[in-house]
């Protein structure tokens, strides 16, 4: 390379570096200018999916421009997570992350990372899990299940998501703290999984409420105990799992927005308020209220160090639950 050449090339990043300041401000006032695309990385159907599309259209109104949802499936989250990593840091491509995102550093070699890939937005809220069984089941209560699982262990089948999805490790967690046997069934996602279970190909079910709710009004599947801390108000004479007989267990799902790493903190920051926003609308509060989800304020920089406290947290359950992916 001849010296002229060297000398343009290092005046041209001098130049991006001293102007990238001066100009994030201005791009953050005109953003945005045409759709953003939200990846939920899961099929349709899932609570992922549930959720995405309820803040994808609250955030719209917000933006002024359509946020439209870009469903990739596939190895437990990890394919769309990291098509959302190798995006663009513009802002006009965000994602949703669950609890599946902080699962997948035990489970899988990563092609990006799971904290320093990604620009964490904000948390949406959160909601428990909720076991459930066909109305068919002579399975009618948690007390019931444990008998059965110790009475024949490894007889009785449960449907997943997937390798490392919410409803495995929400499976996985109730194994542990009740000391029995379970074999899983995974599936491409929440929904066929769903529908195998109210079809009665699979006898039960951790599933998340947020997905589950509509399925547990109509009659297609029966509530044994829900995994929050305390009764959700959606299914109020349901027990926690807890109180039906598995002292301890609390099995809690979250949902984020992330965008890539590198994204300029003036669009960080619009993309927030934006997403603030969106929580805060009635139909949205009514909509998360009906699905048994409650939504959660932290701050980008909060919800980051959310992420990491979780990624710790459900590493251990993978770890003493022998969980290896598929």
């Amino acid at each position: 390379m001849s010296n002229t050449v060297s000398r343009l090339l290092k005046a041209a990043v001098l130049l991006l570096a001293f102007s990238a300041p001066v100009f994030a401000p201005a791009l953050a006032q005109d953003y945005p200018s045409r759709p953003v695309r939200l990846i939920i990385p899961f099929p349709p159907g899932g609570s992922n999916d549930v959720v995405g599309r309820m803040v994808a259209k609250q955030l719209s109104e917000q933006l002024g421009q359509q946020v439209f949802v870009d469903n990739r499936g596939g190895a437990g989250g990890t394919i769309g997570t990291e098509a959302l990593a190798n995006a663009t840091p513009d802002g006009y491509t965000l994602g949703i992350v669950s609890i599946a995102h902080a699962v997948n550093p035990a489970l899988y070699k990563l092609h990006y990372d799971p904290i320093k890939s990604f620009t964490p937005i904000s948390i949406l809220a959160t909601g428990p899990n909720v076991l459930v069984v066909n109305p068919t089941s002579p399975i009618k209560s948690v007390k019931d299940l444990l008998a059965m699982a110790k009475a024949k262990p490894g007889e009785l089948d449960y449907a997943s998501a997937g390798v490392g999805s919410f409803q495995h490790l929400g499976a996985e967690l109730f194994k542990l703290e009740a000391n029995v046997n379970l074999t899983h069934v995974p599936y491409k996602g929440g929904g066929p999984a769903m529908q195998d279970v109210i079809a009665g190909h699979v006898k039960i079910m951790f599933s998340s409420l947020v997905q589950t709710t509509p399925f547990i009004k109509s009659g297609q599947l029966i509530a044994l105990g829900t995994g929050g801390a305390k009764r959700n108000p959606v299914l109020p004479d349901v027990p926690t799992i807890a109180e039906a007989g598995v002292p301890g267990y609390v099995g809690d799902n979250w949902w984020g927005v992330v965008a890539p790493a590198g994204l300029p903190a003036p669009l960080a920051d619009k993309i927030y308020k934006a997403v603030q926003a969106a929580l805060k609308s009635p139909e949205l509060q009514a909509q998360f209220e009906r699905e048994g989800a409650a939504s959660v304020e932290m701050s980008s920089a909060e919800f980051g160090k959310y992420i990491e406290t979780e990624i710790v947290k459900w590493a251990r359950v993978v770890k003493e639950g022998h969980i290896t992916a598929q």
